[in-house]
């Protein structure tokens, strides 16, 4: 699985009214109806899945799926 799937699988679980299908790359959180603590969520079940550990503050004004998955990829 790649990191752009498990951050997929992990919107699509965290907020499961979101359309899997709409889950792109190049998207914004925000764009898919995701909050804040939502996007804390995702990202905190992300790293779970891909047994990493990165610093929150790293993903501070990080909204895109793009540099969600990026930042993560670093780290793997």
């Amino acid at each position: 699985m790649t990191v752009f799937e498990v951050v997929k699988a992990s919107l699509i679980e965290v907020v499961p009214e979101v359309d899997p299908d709409s889950v792109t790359a190049g998207r914004t959180l925000t764009d898919l109806g995701c909050t804040s603590i939502d996007r804390a969520e995702v990202v905190t079940l992300a790293m779970e899945r891909l047994g990493i550990v990165v610093p929150i503050a790293e993903f501070q004004d990080v909204n895109d799926l793009d540099r969600i998955v990026e930042l993560l990829r670093k780290h793997v």
